[in-house]
Formats: C-alpha cells, sequence, structure tokens
C-alpha cells in the first residue's frame, strides 16, 4: 500500500521538498507535472519547496533557459522557498565528495571508453546502455590513462519503497555496474552532483517524473558512502507522446505559457489522477493554487512509469 501524505517517516520532521529543472530547453507540460506534482505534495504537507537549476551537464545546457524556466514558473504563480540554486556554481562541493570518496577508496579510476566496455560485455543496463563490466575496477592495465572515476557498487539489492510506485529494488553490479562520478571530458555526473545538492540543501522529500526512477538505487548508494540521509522518494508518471516517446526538447515538446492560466495547471493535475471539484478551471490563479492543495492526494497519483498526453486528452501506458 502506498503511503498517503502526511509523510509518516517526517512527522516532526519539517518536510523540505524541491523541483531540479534542466535547462536544456523551456518548460514543457511533462517538466510542468513534475514542478506542480512537488510543489504540491510539500505545501500540503506544510513544508518548503525549493528550486535548483540543474545545469551540471554544460553540453546540454542552452543559454537563457534557465531564466526562461524562472519566469514562466513565476508566472504560473509558483512561489519557492530560499534562493535558486544552480549547479555549475557548486562544482567545488562535488569535487570535495569526490576526493572524500577517493580517501576511504570508494572509487577508482577508470580507463575504458564507451566502445571497449560495449565490446566487453552482452549485458544491458537499466539505462540502456551496457553494464560496466568491471573491467578497471582492480587497477589500470598497462600503458593505460585514466579517463574517469567510477564508484564501485555491490553484487546485491538495493531497495527502496517509492510512495507512488511501491517497493523496488535493483542489483547495482548485475543491472548497472560500477557507475561514472567524473566523466572523462571533466564533467562531474548527474548521480554525484543530485547527491550532493540534497544532502547539503536538507532535502528530505524528493517528488519528481519516473523516468529517474532507475537513477535512484544508484543515488542511495551513493548517499551510504558519502553518510548521507536518503530522502523519501516518490516517482511520477512520465508524460508521453503517441509514440511512448518522453516529452522533450529532443521530441519537440510544445513549451507551456503562463497565458495559458489555470487551464494548463488543471490538465497537470488531471493528469495526475486528481479529482478536481467542478468549476475549477473557471477560477483566478490567486484561488487555484490554495484549492490545489486542499484537493492534493498522492495516493491517487497513478503507479505508472508512463502516460500518453495530447492537448485533448490523456490516455495510461505502462
Amino acid at each position: 500500500m502506498r503511503n498517503a501524505t502526511p509523510i509518516d517517516r517526517l512527522v516532526g520532521i519539517p518536510y523540505r521538498g524541491r523541483f531540479a529543472p534542466s535547462p536544456t530547453g523551456p518548460l514543457h507540460f511533462g517538466s510542468l507535472v513534475a514542478a506542480v506534482g512537488s510543489y504540491l505534495d510539500a505545501r500540503a504537507n506544510r513544508g518548503e519547496w525549493w528550486l535548483r537549476i540543474e545545469d551540471i551537464d554544460e553540453p546540454r545546457t542552452v543559454p537563457g533557459a534557465a531564466d526562461t524556466i524562472l519566469r514562466t514558473l513565476e508566472g504560473f504563480g509558483f512561489a519557492w522557498d530560499g534562493t535558486v540554486v544552480t549547479q555549475s556554481r557548486r562544482v567545488d562541493l562535488y569535487h570535495a565528495a569526490l576526493v572524500r570518496l577517493q580517501l576511504d577508496g570508494e572509487v577508482f579510476p577508470c580507463a575504458c571508453s564507451r566502445r571497449e566496455i560495449d565490446g566487453a560485455t552482452t549485458g544491458r543496463s537499466v539505462d540502456g546502455g551496457a553494464v560496466y563490466p568491471g573491467s578497471c575496477r582492480n587497477g589500470l592495465a598497462a600503458g593505460k590513462a585514466a579517463r574517469a572515476w567510477r564508484l564501485r557498487v555491490p553484487d546485491s539489492e538495493v531497495g527502496f519503497v517509492d510512495r507512488v510506485q511501491g517497493k523496488l529494488g535493483q542489483n547495482l553490479e548485475r543491472e548497472v555496474g560500477d557507475f561514472v562520478l567524473l566523466r572523462a571530458d571533466g564533467q562531474f555526473a548527474y548521480q554525484l552532483a543530485v547527491v550532493v545538492d540534497d544532502a547539503l540543501q536538507g532535502v528530505n522529500a524528493v517528488v519528481r517524473g519516473a523516468d529517474l526512477l532507475c537513477s535512484t538505487p544508484r543515488q542511495i548508494w551513493l548517499q551510504q558512502r558519502l553518510g548521507f540521509p536518503s530522502p523519501s522518494y516518490a516517482h511520477l508518471p512520465v508524460a508521453t507522446n503517441i509514440a511512448g516517446e518522453k516529452l522533450s526538447k529532443q521530441t519537440r515538446a510544445k513549451a507551456v505559457d503562463p497565458a495559458d492560466g489555470v487551464g494548463v495547471l488543471c490538465a497537470a493535475l488531471d493528469f495526475l489522477g486528481q479529482k478536481l471539484p467542478d468549476g475549477m478551471r473557471g477560477v483566478p490563479l490567486a484561488e487555484f493554487w490554495p484549492l490545489a492543495i486542499s484537493i492534493w492526494s498522492l495516493s491517487e497519483v497513478p503507479a505508472l512509469r508512463g502516460r500518453v498526453y495530447t492537448e485533448k486528452a490523456a490516455t495510461t501506458i505502462c
């Protein structure tokens, strides 16, 4: 059975959630769904909602996209706590965490290229790539130079109970392999940055899209290695097009416009399985949020990985 709000594990502890968009383009409906779900769950639990711009992957960052996202959120009436955190300004924190792992012997240098990994294993990871076969785990081959740093993972299941998707587990060695924390191009990996940021910001409740569900066991393992507490997790259905592709810049997802007002926010609520009272679609924006908070129920969110969305209708997929 899924947990209903308020979250039992957070009783007596202030709820702190967050929304962490990547500035790879304007905010589209799929991102809006994650924003609405995370915001309402925080406010319904009388908690805080922080905003973080996840621009650690510099090659994918679009100039000006972060400002556009902030303006869009403001236009829809979102109100966040604290100051906006930007990952590209926190590289020293990620470096410090990596050094700590290096000193503790939790990570190792890797010389493998993607082509070499693909040729050394037939296993496919939960991300669709090749499972890392552990080639450099016990040292670099003669004449090889380090390209990246990887975290050692166990041949055992790392499990958790998701507040939407239920009980889940993953054998990291068999389903992922030792994973990268510092990439060959010198960029810190998302997995390291998000774990450090959530811990240092005091985030104890993560509500995000189910496209990140398979990353959660890795993040929990890394949290344990760094001595960080693990937040609760709730993974919402991802909005997809009719072909089953996640709405994104790559699939030409249409940007949401605050000028569309309460209608698109109600569409997000409907997508998340919420029971909208009669007349809600016609209320002013100032009245929408208190009403949305009052009706929010995480237990009504469909326990699905993805859901097809069009402007005319939403249908479910597994």
